[in-house]
């Protein structure tokens, strides 16, 4: 099958060749999914694509038109394709919702740990030739409360982690898990109670129009004096400005981003000769509270390795006539409504 392949980073190259046994032809290119880079793809069958990528209405309706026929996403979350827009046009559209909630689960307790114990702060303090301590004293999770929004795949591994803590586990999710109640007492408990009580609280809900900003300066207000907050889930789940405000005035203790929603043409890209633009961003470095990186939480051999082959094992399933084991099968779209973008899992 021919397929080209969007907003591949230079890391991903070697993956994708070695996990292609089955020589599709694959066009492998940096440049990101848009209305005016759509035309690349022409004489390919499907596309593949990353979270940067715009796989709206119209641009699939351009893809349509070039005889693109499936979209294979390389990553769990897929909201920014427009599924009801797809299943209109008759493109088939697959994830990777299993690549490895190791790789997200660890990094979030990375974040953790790194931002009780300073341990940013001091790599620069010694870098500067500064050995005190006085401002790097820290506090250990053993005994602390750790709120998890959105009890998944990775949250479950994020309780297993932090179990091993001594950490106090609490939960909110829209389908318990009563085996995480069992095996690592985590209590599931509504987002209020969670809120009210946890220390720390870790983001991996998926990003639904119900979603978008949940965390905003309401809940923020309803969380315990000095809190951390972690979020290696969806940027818009958060209201940015809102935590901003709230790390302003001392509420917010610490914060731990891998994902920002305004990340788009931010994150993945070279920007040192550029400007920083994004005024919200650029205050956000500003804090000594807070840790950002660049949506690696995935970045891992094992979960590049497995991104890859489930990505070509989708493009071999199609050329073969048969259903890849993740493809997505939105809701029937109801006539005279109008296309609206679906969400997934984070």
């Amino acid at each position: 099958m021919h397929a080209t392949l969007f907003s591949v980073q230079s890391f991903e190259r070697s993956f994708l060749q070695h996990a292609n046994t089955r020589h599709h032809q694959l066009q492998l290119l940096d440049t990101r999914l848009c209305a005016d880079t759509a035309h690349l793809a022409q004489g390919a069958a499907a596309i593949s694509v990353f979270s940067p990528d715009d796989v709206s209405g119209p641009v699939l309706e351009q893809l349509s038109s070039y005889g693109v026929r499936y979209v294979a996403v390389r990553a769990a979350g897929y909201d920014n394709v427009d599924l009801v827009a797809a299943r209109q046009l008759g493109i088939r559209v697959a994830n990777v919702p299993d690549y490895s909630p190791y790789a997200i689960a660890e990094h979030a307790v990375t974040l953790m740990l790194t931002l009780c114990r300073h341990l940013h702060q001091a790599d620069q303090q010694l870098r500067a030739n500064d050995f005190r301590l006085d401002q790097l004293i820290g506090f250990e999770l053993h005994g602390k409360t750790v709120g998890i929004l959105g009890v998944g795949r990775i949250g479950a591994v994020v309780a297993r982690i932090l179990h091993g803590f001594g950490c106090r586990l609490l939960g909110t999710d829209v389908q318990p898990n009563p085996e995480l109640t069992e095996r690592y007492g985590l209590e599931y408990v509504p987002l209020s109670q969670l809120c009210a009580q946890a220390d720390i609280i870790s983001v991996h809900t998926p990003l639904t129009p119900a979603t978008h900003h949940l965390i905003n300066e309401r809940l923020l207000k309803s969380m315990k004096p000095g809190v951390m907050l972690i979020n290696t889930g969806r940027g818009g789940v958060l209201d940015t400005a809102a935590a901003l405000r709230a790390l302003k005035s001392g509420h917010l203790g610490f914060l731990g981003l891998d994902v920002y929603e305004a990340e788009k043409g931010l994150f993945f890209t070279d920007h040192t000769r550029d400007l920083l633009l994004d005024d919200t961003f650029a205050r956000l470095l500003t804090f000594k509270n807070v840790l950002i990186t660049g949506h690696q939480a995935y970045l891992t051999r094992e979960a590049l390795t497995n991104i890859a082959e489930a990505t070509v094992a989708s493009l071999t399933a199609w050329g073969q006539g048969e259903a890849p084991a993740h493809e997505l099968l939105p809701p029937p779209v109801k006539a005279g409504s109008s296309a609206t973008p679906a969400s997934a899992k984070a």
